[in-house]
């Protein structure tokens, strides 16, 4: 694996400015190699496609719903690449175990939107191989509305959207991953 740091911009700190809060994972951290397992399983990535643990706390008391996505921004494109889109999770729900991201029905609460896989379920790191190492920006959004009205079909960028307008505050890890 090349784990030289990329040197991109952070793109959260393109977007308005909001609150942080607290997130921790069991299994990855800001600028460790994600867990092979964690990995995507298709696409020459030897993983299988677990998605990680995640917690949070301390986000803002008008808080009512979350969302969770997953973005590259290292991706060679020109928009980057979604990896994980979890939207309308319910306030009361402050963790995410292990493989909840297989489908729907592994949630605590929400819905999967369709990927940059075109899957609506979580695709976890697949970079070229060869590549240096990409910055997997894993987000938790507080967000200021019960639903953000998409659906599953729902592109990425119009997600993206949404939640600029609705965020409230945001917390984030950052893992890195290389082939």
């Amino acid at each position: 694996m090349n784990l030289e740091r990329p040197t991109g911009p952070d793109p959260y700190e393109l977007l308005p400015a909001v609150a942080s809060f607290t997130l921790r994972s069991d299994d990855v951290r800001t600028g460790e190699p994600v867990p092979v397992r964690h990995a995507f399983n298709d696409w020459g990535a030897p993983g299988e496609n677990i998605s990680p643990q995640l917690a949070w706390e301390g986000f803002p008391a008008e808080t009512k719903s979350f969302a969770v996505t997953m973005y590259d921004p290292d991706a060679p494109t020109a928009s980057g690449f979604w990896h994980w889109e979890v939207l309308d999770v319910p306030v009361g729900v402050t963790e995410l175990p292990q493989g909840a991201g297989r489908d729907d029905a592994s949630l605590p609460g929400g819905f999967h939107a369709t990927n940059d896989f075109g899957i609506a379920y979580y695709g976890g790191p697949a970079p070229p191989a060869g590549d240096r190492a990409h910055r997997y920006f894993i987000v938790v959004h507080a967000l200021d509305v019960e639903s953000l009205g998409l659906g599953a079909e729902t592109r990425s960028a119009a997600v993206g959207f949404n939640l600029t307008m609705h965020t409230l505050a945001r917390a984030k890890l950052v893992p890195v991953f290389a082939l």
